[in-house]
C-alpha cells in the first residue's frame, strides 16, 4: 500500500506538471493560468450545491429515523472531489469533476462498497477463526 502511496504522490504531480507545460504551449499561459482558476471555482460552486443538498438529505433520513449511510458515503465523495478540485491539474480537476457529479458519483459509490463487501466477507469458514 506505501509504495503505490508513493507511486501515486510521484507520478501524479510529475503528470499533471507535464499536461499544464504542454497545455500551455497550446492555450498560451495566461489561458492555462484562467482554466487552473475557472475549474477551482467552478468545482468549488459545485462541491458547495451538492454538498448543501446531501447535507439537507442527511438532516430529512435522521428526522425519518434512519441511518442515512449512502448519503454520508455521497458526502464523504463530494469533500474529497471538491478537495481534488482545489489542486492545480488537469487529472485531478477530471476526477474532482467525477466525484461531483451524480452519476459517476454513484458508479464510484457502487465500487467502494463492493470493495467494502469483500473486505467484510469472509472466503471460506476457516477464515472467520483465523480474524
Amino acid at each position: 500500500m506505501f509504495q503505490r502511496l508513493l507511486l501515486l504522490f510521484i507520478t501524479l504531480p510529475l503528470a499533471e506538471i507535464l499536461i499544464l507545460i504542454k497545455l500551455g504551449e497550446i492555450l498560451g499561459f495566461w489561458w492555462t493560468v484562467g482554466l487552473v482558476i475557472g475549474t477551482g471555482i467552478l468545482g468549488a460552486s459545485l462541491a458547495r450545491l451538492y454538498g448543501w443538498a446531501v447535507w439537507l438529505d442527511i438532516q430529512q433520513e435522521l428526522a425519518r429515523g434512519r441511518m442515512p449511510t449512502d448519503r454520508m458515503v455521497d458526502g464523504l465523495l463530494i469533500l474529497v472531489g471538491g478537495i481534488v478540485l482545489l489542486t492545480p491539474g488537469l487529472i485531478t480537476d477530471i476526477t474532482g469533476f467525477l466525484l461531483l457529479i451524480p452519476p459517476t458519483r454513484s458508479l464510484v459509490k457502487q465500487w467502494l462498497k463492493r470493495q467494502f463487501e469483500a473486505r467484510l466477507t469472509p472466503r471460506d469458514e476457516n477464515e472467520i477463526f483465523r480474524g
